[in-house]
């Protein structure tokens, strides 16, 4: 089944909303790092966060009034790509536009019979990681008694997709996906499968993630952060990563400029050095012969050269763009970000430049230089840091 994307939505390090980012990337802007400090030690690790203008406009909602950060980035980008979908796609049939009326403007709850015809499923990697250590961090101190249920239900992995679900109005089936970088085309997988059923007319897939010490001190001991920015890709030994945050959307129906012809089920790899063969399986199963797009998600980790020894072999023609040295690592929504770019490229013929990245580390494959990119398909590639690989294709 080929399903089409209807909107997209887009809450960054670099602002909000999916054309004003792409400009920006197209330019060659990248976000700016800060720091963050805690432990025992005050230890400081950068990070790229959203800034906090950028959620200022979400309408008043009582979820919102407990929700972590995570539940906003999600909120504003899936209100995002419904208004997309009525102001576009859906605007140009009246029958549909009706099924999107949004009656309240202060707060965009879709009204009529469109929201129970909406799947949503959510992405996520590392959940609502702020709350989480502020809830055990009362217990580990104060003991169990002191253990909050007002903090609990923000602990839970699919606590986001609750809030989301309220807060968009949307009444149809609602799925949590936990997995690593490449969680977000599972969940376009998911969705795909979910879209068999007449029932439903979309399925909005979301994925979000909030930046913590925590995680930054987990990675780090997991020997995958670099200290200082910048995220430097396809380096030879790699150099590390920084963690960012934010939120993707992306409303998938069956119209829409942008086809989602083929979304691979993905493979796992138990070392790392099994992660390229994993790729090369899955681009030859994706690719077919053709060369145009790559939209990787080389972070400056070990994914890289799996990656770029993979394209060279079953792509070797293709030019490989990747956003993270300009927006972080953003785990749980990084995929759906790199969907998101991949439909930009097609819609636009552009592609921003690869940022940090050396021409000496090319070993046969072309990086994106901010030149047009007439293409017509463009995969999408994402191999996470906890052996997952999933990849899909675009075409316009």
């Amino acid at each position: 089944m080929s399903l089409r994307i209807a909107g997209m939505g887009w809450v960054t390090p670099l602002g909000r909303g999916v054309q004003p980012v792409w400009e920006r990337l197209v330019a060659g802007e990248e976000a700016s790092a800060q720091s963050i400090a805690d432990g025992p030690e005050g230890k400081k690790y950068p990070f790229f966060p959203v800034p906090s203008a950028e959620l200022k406009s979400l309408p008043p909602h009582p979820r919102l009034r407990r929700a972590s950060a995570i539940s906003r980035f999600a909120a504003a980008a899936g209100l995002d790509a419904l208004e997309e979908a009525r102001s576009t796609t859906l605007a140009a049939t009246r029958e549909h536009a009706k099924a999107f009326d949004f009656a309240n403007s202060q707060n965009r709850r879709a009204q009529g019979i469109g929201m129970e015809r909406i799947a949503l499923v959510f992405a996520v990697s590392n959940g609502g990681v702020v709350y989480t250590k502020r809830f055990y961090e009362d217990i580990a101190e104060s003991g169990a008694q002191s253990a909050s249920p007002l903090l609990f239900p923000e602990t839970v992995f699919n606590a986001p997709a609750s809030h989301l679900a309220a807060i968009l109005g949307i009444t149809g089936a609602s799925y949590t996906v936990v997995g690593d970088g490449a969680v977000g085309i599972l969940a376009m997988k998911m969705a795909d499968d979910l879209m068999t059923n007449e029932e439903l007319d979309f399925c909005l897939v979301v994925g979000a993630e909030e930046a913590d010490w925590l995680l930054c001190d987990a990675y780090r001991k997991w020997r995958l952060l670099k200290t200082q920015p910048p995220i430097e890709p396809f380096r030879h030994p790699p150099r590390g990563m920084i963690l960012s945050e934010g939120a993707g959307a992306i409303l998938l129906g069956r119209d829409g400029p942008i086809a989602a012809n083929e979304i691979h089920a993905g493979a796992n790899f138990s070392q790392r050095k099994e992660a390229s063969k994993r790729i090369i399986r899955i681009l030859s199963d994706l690719a077919g012969g053709r060369s145009e797009i790559l939209i990787a998600s080389a972070n400056g980790t070990f994914v890289d050269l799996a990656e770029k020894n993979a394209v060279s072999r079953e792509m070797p023609g293709a030019t490989i763009y990747s956003l993270k040295p300009a927006l972080g690592e953003s785990v749980g929504a990084s995929a759906i970000w790199q969907v998101i770019a991949a439909a930009q490229s097609l819609r636009t013929k552009r592609l921003p430049p690869l940022l940090h990245v050396d021409p000496e580390d090319a070993g046969g494959v072309s990086f994106a230089s901010g030149k047009e990119a007439s293409a017509s398909t463009a995969i999408v590639l994402s191999c996470g840091l906890n052996q997952q690989v999933a990849a899909l294709r675009l075409s316009i």
